[in-house]
């Protein structure tokens, strides 16, 4: 064994390790929420993409994170790839009733959406928004998680409501929230920048 062989192997293990460092990803904090840089799904090892925190009315409502097999910057992308994807909403109030979900969700998903496109897919939209069907509370959850070949699933409070397995309903879910009609910080925060 030569003089540089302990260099040469702590030198390899130091690339080692920065390789995994650099290669996971880190948690996110948000409005006192912890956000884990790393999450399976489905099977899947899946990166926090970003977070966000969605406000009304200076009320902070829920913070937000959004997981990725492939991160991505790139707002078509994660839209339309077909990979695991997951919103995990983490509740900060309770004065996010049913009812106001129910509509905003609705609104929203209405105007991020082409008007055709909204015509064809409203019984799935009416479908997903009657999930909705609790009031918030501080701590409680809404998990929407889409796999290629299943479709879109949510578990709202602890509890899967079902899931819808048009594609193009999940693009429309992903638009939403990401696309270029999406509230313009939750759009910026999601997709990392």
């Amino acid at each position: 064994m030569t003089r540089k062989t302990p260099m040469i192997v702590a030198l390899a293990l130091l690339g080692f390790l920065l390789s995994v460092t650099v290669g996971a990803a880190a948690d996110r904090e948000i409005a006192g929420v912890n956000f884990s840089g790393e999450k399976t799904v489905a099977d899947k090892q899946l990166k926090l993409n970003g977070v966000a925190l969605r406000t009304k009315f200076f009320i902070k409502v829920f913070a937000g994170g959004f997981y990725l097999e492939n991160p991505t910057q790139d707002a078509e992308e994660a839209i339309t790839s077909e990979q695991v994807k997951h919103f995990h909403l983490h509740y900060l109030t309770s004065k996010a009733t049913a009812e106001k979900l129910q509509d905003g969700f609705k609104e929203a998903i209405i105007k991020a959406n082409p008007p055709a496109m909204v015509e064809k897919h409203m019984a799935d939209i009416e479908r997903y928004a009657s999930w909705l069907d609790q009031d918030m509370a501080p701590g409680a959850t809404s998990l929407a998680t889409y796999v290629p070949g299943k479709g879109l699933t949510l578990v709202f409070k602890g509890q899967e409501k079902g899931t819808i397995a048009n594609p193009e309903f999940a693009q429309m879910y992903f638009r939403y929230n990401l696309g270029a009609k999406a509230d313009k910080k939750m759009r910026k925060g999601y997709l990392g920048k």
